[in-house]
């Protein structure tokens, strides 16, 4: 069964450095678990962070631009095609991490055919992992209106400002709806001991489910290149155990 976790919020406020460091986390926790990291954000940083420039997306199949690794394949239906064409854009981070890039997705409302079976490829492509990790663009609309999955944990990253407690308000409404009834919390990025208790309060002031902080990291904010910071994989660590998630390895 798959472990599903959405990251989810402003952009710059440390989504994709959370997103590998709860990769390194579940490696460490679950050795011989699969794992892939779906980047839903329209910066596409997830897939820079590993060194990776990723053309080919899920909007590629969808307008047709996708330039395919190998021949397409003869007498296929356009489910099937679909399904073929989302396993050509799969990159291989390690043997058990993969990671696919969505870019641009249709609307909801769109009755094209293609949105469809889009949508039932990646299904079946989500069920093949034990644990599926999504760097989100600003809320779960964004994600849902690629695919409609049940989130297990949707964490909203935000930074201590005053600015961050409205937005991050604005975020939970957006996203309850697409959150099937899974863990939605906040984690606050960027605190240090002078702003934590300031900040926890006016969270808690606009009705949002803290699940923990992260620490300021120096090195992070300075603009390291490869997105990962021990800091943030130790207090990831540390409030794992508050989190919807596996807790042993079965």
């Amino acid at each position: 069964m798959t472990t599903k976790i959405a990251i989810t919020g402003k952009s710059g406020s440390g989504k994709t450095t959370i997103t590998k460091a709860f990769m390194n986390v579940l490696q460490e926790k679950f050795p011989d678990k699969s794992i892939l990291l779906f980047d839903n954000d329209l910066t596409g940083e997830l897939g820079h962070s590993f060194g990776l420039d990723i053309r080919n997306t899920i909007y590629g199949i969808r307008s047709g631009k996708h330039e395919y690794k190998t021949g397409i394949p003869e007498g296929m239906s356009k489910h099937e095609f679909v399904e073929w064409a989302i396993e050509d854009i799969l990159v291989s981070i390690n043997d058990n991490v993969d990671i696919i890039v969505s870019w641009f997705v249709g609307a909801k409302d769109c009755r094209c055919p293609i949105t469809a079976q889009i949508n039932d490829a990646c299904q079946k492509l989500i069920e093949r992992y034990d644990f599926v990790i999504f760097d989100c663009e600003f809320d779960l609309k964004y994600l849902n209106q690629l695919v409609e999955t049940n989130i297990d944990l949707a964490l909203i990253v935000a930074n201590p400002t005053d600015e961050s407690v409205k937005l991050t308000k604005r975020i939970t409404e957006f996203s309850v709806k697409h959150a099937d009834g899974g863990q939605l919390g906040v984690v606050v990025n960027n605190v240090n001991n002078q702003n934590l208790d300031l900040i926890y309060n006016k969270m808690r002031e606009a009705d949002l489910d803290i699940l923990g902080s992260i620490p300021y990291d120096e090195k992070i904010v300075n603009g390291t290149l490869d997105w990962n910071s021990d800091v943030v994989k130790d207090a990831v660590k540390q409030l794992y155990f508050r989190l919807n998630l596996p807790q042993e390895n079965n």
